[in-house]
């Protein structure tokens, strides 16, 4: 029995995992809004009529969160609080047929590339003329802009291929026509994201193509910064470097996950490089671009990574000195290459690997950060939180990467979404603290 009245036709979309699926979610919520539905993106209250979850896939941390997600939605349905459950997005593409066994309560579970499915299930109509609109989830001056789907590569740890597909590019007059649309909605900033960047243009050009794309989108008034995430290195397009040098618009930020510093574990990988090679193409970056911000991912735990391959990680991240880093713990993925092997890490070790990392590359980060003071930046601000107004620089993407503080005075007049030029004052392990400069 409903303990309170559904809005009907109002649906609120939930989003787990990276910004591939919440560029996702923003296109399907378009849709939505063209159907008439009412649409709210993590809703405070349970009030909507239909709830949609998009799940993510990738690692067992965010398989749980997915999964308690689900059941915490199931739990408010049979309380009446929600009529509808749907489940789209990776985790529900890899084990649809698991959680309906599991999870009966929800009323239907799609793929990553089911929303035509989706909609009609909703007695929706999939509108193609809609391709490229989306409700922006994030500040409106900065949006995710994905410019392919699915990955070709043959990483033995690695899942999103049979969640993802194959490598799909977007066509370059199709991603400039969304950037013209999102830059007339006041975007500035586009995140350049896809499973694999360096990849962009293989499929459809038969040769790399993101310095062309990159050169096109940065002729679109209004787009003041375009930043590159997940860049793969083995065969890195080294043309694109070009662009980010002519450009100034393109900002000198490179976001390359290298996964780890051991040739061994590279070839266990099958990363398509070693750590020679990789060492090799960090300092021609560096050398091409000077300045360069370059962000890494690694994973701790592969299978077989002894505390040789460890410290060889280790001492390479210490002289590599990246700007920013995130590691993961291994996760024993079903149907990888890698899971094969035999997962022989212990957790607490894995973990304790993990950490070792992320204090070494906290001391790096605040070296670096240091150097900044006195410096003068432009910087673009997102938030206002308590006693300060909050940005970035060109070396910084949201949510991941440091910020910039400046004070809320009267003398301040900052907008969300302005830039400005800031001196800095101070700086710990992972923010910097300034002073406007007129």
């Amino acid at each position: 029995m409903k303990t309170k009245t559904l809005k009907k036709n109002k649906v609120n979309v939930v989003t787990l995992g990276c910004s591939k699926n919440l560029f996702d979610s923003e296109v399907m919520m378009a849709q939505l809004k063209a159907n008439k539905f009412e649409v709210e993106h993590e809703a405070q209250q349970d009030d909507s009529e239909i709830v949609i979850i998009n799940t993510c896939g990738f690692i067992d941390n965010a398989k749980q969160e997915s999964i308690d997600t689900i059941l915490r939605y199931a739990d408010a349905k049979a309380e009446g609080l929600v009529d509808k459950i749907y489940v789209t997005g990776c985790l529900s593409e890899r084990y649809k047929d698991d959680l309906k066994n599991e999870i009966p309560e929800v009323d239907g579970y799609f793929g990553t590339r089911d929303l035509p499915r989706l909609l009609k299930t909703l007695k929706a109509d999939y509108k193609k003329e809609l391709i490229g609109e989306r409700l922006l989830t994030t500040p409106s001056h900065y949006a995710y802009f994905k410019i392919a789907e699915g990955c070709d590569r043959p990483c033995s740890f690695c899942a999103i291929p049979l969640m993802r597909g194959k490598h799909v590019s977007t066509p370059i007059d199709q991603l400039v026509e969304n950037a013209k649309s999102l830059a007339g909605q006041g975007v500035k900033e586009l995140m350049l994201i896809a499973q694999d960047l360096t990849y962009y243009g293989l499929d459809i050009y038969k040769k790399r193509n993101l310095a062309e794309l990159l050169d096109k989108l940065a002729d679109v008034n209004g787009i003041d910064w375009i930043r590159l995430h997940y860049a793969f290195p083995s065969g890195f397009p080294m043309d694109i470097l070009d662009v980010m040098n002519e450009r100034e618009n393109v900002c000198n930020y490179l976001d390359m996950p290298l996964q780890h510093g051991s040739t061994n574990m590279l070839k266990a990988m099958k990363r398509g490089i070693t750590r020679e090679k990789t060492e090799d193409l960090i300092a021609q970056i560096r050398d091409k671009v000077p300045g360069i911000a370059l962000r890494t991912t690694l994973i701790s735990g592969f299978p077989g990574e002894t505390e040789v391959d460890f410290q060889e990680m280790y001492d390479w991240v210490e002289k590599s000195r990246f700007e920013r880093l995130g590691i993961f713990t291994y996760s024993h993925e079903e149907n990888t290459s890698a899971y094969a092997l035999e997962d022989d890490v212990p957790a607490e070790v894995k973990q304790q690997r993990a950490d070792d990392i992320m204090e070494l590359q906290a001391g790096i980060s605040y070296e670096l950060n240091q150097d900044r003071i006195g410096k003068t930046y432009k910087v673009l601000f997102d938030k206002a939180e308590g006693e300060y107004f909050i940005g970035r620089t060109e070396f910084d993407s949201p949510e991941v990467d440091n910020e910039v503080l400046v004070k809320i005075t009267e003398e301040n007049h900052l907008r969300i979404g302005d830039f400005a030029n800031v001196k800095i004052t101070s700086a710990d392990h992972y923010d910097l603290y300034g002073e406007v400069v007129k």
